[in-house]
């Protein structure tokens, strides 16, 4: 395979946009003299084996066909070359943002924040996947630039940004007994029915872990994978259950009523998170500066 040195390429180009060799010199974006422009010509042409200019005049060159072949494919990438730099410095080019969230972040947080990356940024595409639990290894290994997500505990090798908190709510079917009370506690529905996460395991042990520690044993359990399945069930009235959400009102649906769970660890904090090493992700800064909170 043929190997053609990309600074040719760029005496072949003014040459070719100034349709001469003094006046390509003169153009150059640094300093060259006019037997340099012809020295890199010259080579070019011979690596391909074929003439690309022709003499037209004393001071004018013209491309040949093979010349206008070149150029046709060269002329895009060095005109556009000097942009595609400035927009790397200043961290504006277009890509991909990676980014993993949590089903209740994904639902409630992201929509709002992510409408406003877009109307600000268009040109950054957002690829985005809800994970069931904050997956450290995918941030660590690059496969995603961002977590949006409770961390009970913050790695010393990830920085974090706090963008939303999420409290715990007891919801109850609208036509319960105790559904007119002002204030709810665990010990209150202990023996009933209760409605768990099914496939979000670390939500499920969450659930259960506040049963064991402020209430009593629940009923029968029924499961399911959301949360809005999960009020869907209780709307039902099929159970009871506890629901994190983001905001302190709750989750307002029709035949559920919603109290704010008040013992200790029923609210925490969500993280936009993303690793420390490495070079500055510019999709990332751009993501954080439009963050919520």
């Amino acid at each position: 395979m043929a190997t053609v040195q990309i600074q040719r390429l760029e005496g072949f180009y003014w040459v070719a946009r100034h349709q001469g060799y003094a006046r390509a010199a003169r153009a150059f974006p640094y300093p060259i003299t006019e037997p340099g422009v012809h020295q890199q010509v010259r080579r070019l042409e011979e690596e391909l084996g074929m003439k690309l200019f022709e003499r037209v005049g004393k001071d004018r060159v013209a491309l040949t066909p093979a010349g206008r072949a070149l150029h046709a494919f060269v002329a895009p990438f060095l005109e556009q070359l000097p942009l595609v730099v400035a927009s790397l410095r200043e961290g504006s080019f277009a890509g991909t943002l990676r980014i993993g969230a949590s089903g209740l972040a994904l639902r409630h947080l992201l929509p709002p924040w992510l409408r406003r990356l877009k109307a600000k940024r268009p040109e950054i595409d957002i690829a985005l996947s809800e994970l069931k639990v904050a997956d450290l290894p995918l941030l660590r290994s690059g496969e995603v630039d961002c977590l949006v997500d409770h961390l009970p505990d913050v790695p010393e090798d990830v920085a974090v940004r706090r963008v939303g908190e999420a409290h715990a709510f007891i919801a109850i079917p609208s036509d319960h007994p105790l559904a007119s009370r002002v204030s709810l506690r665990l010990p209150d529905l202990t023996g009933e029915p209760f409605v768990a996460y099914h496939a979000d395991l670390k939500s499920r042990e969450l659930q259960l872990r506040a049963l064991e520690l402020h209430g009593g044993p629940p009923g029968r359990l029924h499961s399911a994978d959301s949360a809005e399945s999960i009020l869907g069930l209780v709307a039902a009235g099929l159970g009871w259950s506890l629901i994190p959400w983001l905001g302190e009102t709750g989750p307002r649906v029709a035949g559920v009523v919603t109290r704010r769970l008040d013992v200790p660890g029923s609210s925490f904090p969500l993280y936009a998170a993303w690793r420390k090493a490495g070079p500055p992700n510019p999709f990332v800064q751009a993501a954080l500066e439009l963050a919520p909170g």
